[in-house]
């Protein structure tokens, strides 16, 4: 393992490095110190060669960077993968995804930020936690669609609330990066963001004509969606255990209650608050929409009908 301190003070409009020490040992660590000329100092840490990194990134290559960061993860995270794959198994129409995966958009994109801001538990349990957690949402959803609860209505809710879950997640692969988003942290998150949903959308623009080709000429749509959401539930239930015994290291403790906690509670709190009033105004037009829907229904039913006729 090679170490090496470096300390660099901005003197010009751009300022990137290009370390080039990868090679200089088997586990190569370099740990730079950036001083712009505002006095603060950013610390960096790069293991191995991290190729061109910009010190003060301006907010589009931040932009940029961070795009690039959210779409790469998105294919490389199988987890993810899979219960994106759930959600698109009964359904296989974009109209009908629309409101399932902008619930789980908005839900994850919540806690990433909240994470971002330090907002979240900081103890060494909560990693191992949340990844348990994500396993059982790939193995519920997979559940689901064996026994078949395939309403739009109710999907979108349960995608809602484990996309806080999987916000967590996508926020652990971003404590390595959030170095190279300079003084562009929001930038940086929202960018991360429309990464991981372009790559969303390339992942339904393949799962979605492939389970239909399936479906239609291969394995009947209901046999081939138990069988496929089996094959998940599978590997969740791997994960899910594996990942439990992980936990089960780790001891849990009850933080002391003092001011910081208090006040992250209160900012949790009135998140929540401000999360619900929008949902309620959103909601608001459907449920006048299904009100409307109900009423003539109702009025249909009791009103007379003309009698025929007579001949």
């Amino acid at each position: 393992m090679c170490c090496s301190s470096i300390r660099f003070t901005r003197t010009s409009r751009v300022f990137s490095i290009h370390p080039g020490l990868g090679r200089l040992g088997e586990r190569v660590v370099i740990v730079l110190r950036f001083q712009p000329p505002n006095g603060s100092v950013r610390a960096f840490e790069f293991i191995g060669d991290p190729g061109l990194v910009r010190l003060d990134p301006s907010w589009r290559q931040a932009a940029l960077r961070f795009v690039e960061l959210g779409f790469f993860h998105i294919l490389d995270g199988t987890d993810h993968l899979l219960f994106l794959f759930c959600l698109v198994i009964p359904f296989r129409r974009f109209r009908a995804l629309i409101p399932v995966v902008t619930a789980f958009t908005v839900a994850h994109s919540i806690t990433l930020i909240a994470s971002a801001y330090n907002l979240a538990p900081n103890s060494l349990w909560f990693p191992p936690l949340i990844e348990t957690l994500i396993a059982i949402s790939i193995l519920y959803m997979a559940l689901e669609n064996i026994v078949g609860i395939t309403k739009v209505q109710r999907r979108w809710m349960v995608a809602f609330g484990f996309g806080l879950v999987h916000g967590f997640g996508f926020s652990f692969a971003l404590r390595q990066t959030m170095q190279f988003a300079g003084s562009h942290l929001l930038t940086s998150l929202l960018s991360f963001n429309v990464g991981v949903e372009l790559g969303q959308i390339l992942m339904l623009a393949i799962f979605i004509p492939a389970l239909e080709i399936l479906f239609r000429f291969v394995v009947a749509e209901r046999i081939g969606t138990i069988v496929l959401s089996a094959l998940v539930a599978h590997t969740a239930w791997h994960w899910m255990t594996e990942r439990a015994n992980v936990l089960r290291q780790y001891r849990f403790q009850w933080p002391a209650v003092n001011v910081v906690v208090l006040a992250i509670a209160m900012r949790w709190m009135m998140a929540l608050v401000i999360l619900a009033g929008l949902i309620w105004l959103l909601l608001g037009p459907l449920r006048d929409r299904i009100d409307f829907a109900t009423a003539r229904k109702v009025w249909a039913a009791l009103r007379p009908r003309r009698s025929p006729p007579l001949a």
